[in-house]
């Protein structure tokens, strides 16, 4: 009994504020339904958007014609959707693999300029190292691997720098170098085909060093047999 005079109380004292109010109340309301109906169509064009970019990039995929083009199409039609930067990157790898190094990197880095923060963007780094290291830019190379190598927490994407790296580093006569890397990618993923070519690498490398300390040991005891008496 005694809460529902409270409540007839609070709602008498509601009333009149509420009586002085009605329109900005209702103007709120409206309000309020416009932007729930402008977010929910919004979500929903951009659903649609997803939805025919991936069945445009699925269509380039299968269609015969040119692959590269029919990539940056889907690209430019899809901007800003997860197929149009799939696109984007599939087009760059496809002009790698054509030996079109110049213009692979520029793809790569546009992904890179347009998709920052995409989950591929590390693939997309990685592939811009290996065109400048492709067009015998290596200074430019090692510098942009060692940058992916900092900045990557893909495992995959830093597995294949540091190889890279370390080929880079082996064919420079930078055998230290080179084999620690080797040995970090031989530890990461000791199964993986990168993982047993750099287990080799490694033993490679040990034989010089193995070598020289041989030589120096039968030197040494060549030179005190002839210093005996």
């Amino acid at each position: 009994m005694q809460s529902d005079q409270m409540q007839t109380a609070i709602l008498f004292k509601f009333w009149p504020w509420f009586e002085a109010n009605i329109q900005k109340i209702i103007a709120g309301a409206a309000i309020t339904a416009i932007v729930f109906f402008v977010i929910g169509f919004y979500t929903w064009e951009q659903n649609q958007k997803q939805i025919a970019a991936g069945k445009a990039l699925t269509k380039a995929m299968i269609l015969p014609g040119n692959l590269t083009d029919a990539y940056l199409n889907v690209a430019a039609d899809y901007p800003g959707t997860s197929a149009g930067a799939r696109a984007l990157l599939q087009a760059a790898a496809t002009l790698f693999a054509q030996n079109k190094y110049t213009d692979a990197q520029t793809q790569f880095q546009h992904f890179l300029d347009v998709y920052p923060d995409n989950s591929f963007a590390a693939q997309a780094s990685l592939g811009v190292a290996a065109c400048l290291e492709a067009q015998g830019q290596t200074d430019a190379a090692v510098s942009a691997y060692k940058n992916v190598i900092n900045q990557t927490s893909d495992e995959n994407v830093l597995t294949q720098s540091k190889f890279s790296l370390a080929r880079i580093y082996d064919s420079q006569g930078k055998a230290d170098d080179a084999r620690e890397l080797y040995e970090d990618v031989m530890q990461a993923n000791p199964y993986s085909s990168l993982g047993e070519e750099a287990s080799v690498r490694v033993e490679e490398l040990k034989l010089p060093a193995q070598s020289s300390t041989a030589d120096l040991l039968t030197t040494n005891s060549s030179a005190s047999k002839l210093n005996s008496p």
